[in-house]
């Protein structure tokens, strides 16, 4: 089975998150909704089939310039976010 998961981003380009997660916690699909379109195409390929506790141990904490967060960091929270849902 897979969930789907929708949330907005703070304090970023980036507006939302979009994502499936399956039961085993990995990452069916994700799409970023605005922010740098290249990149964020690249992380969602990047991240596809990977354990979401993974992806959270490696962006989470990253910074955007002079931001207190950036779209990897969003991206670590709103993972967090969907396994504390599926628990």
């Amino acid at each position: 089975m897979s969930k789907e998961f929708s949330f907005p981003n703070s304090g970023t380009c980036s507006k939302q998150t979009n994502f499936v997660l399956n039961d085993d916690h990995t990452i069916a699909s994700m799409e970023v909704i605005g922010g740098c379109n290249g990149n964020l195409k690249g992380i969602c390929r990047l991240v596809k089939g990977m354990k979401a506790e993974d992806v959270i141990d490696r962006m989470e904490g990253t910074l955007c310039g002079f931001r207190n967060t950036s779209c990897p960091d969003q991206i670590a929270k709103n993972l967090k976010k969907a396994l504390a849902e599926m628990d």
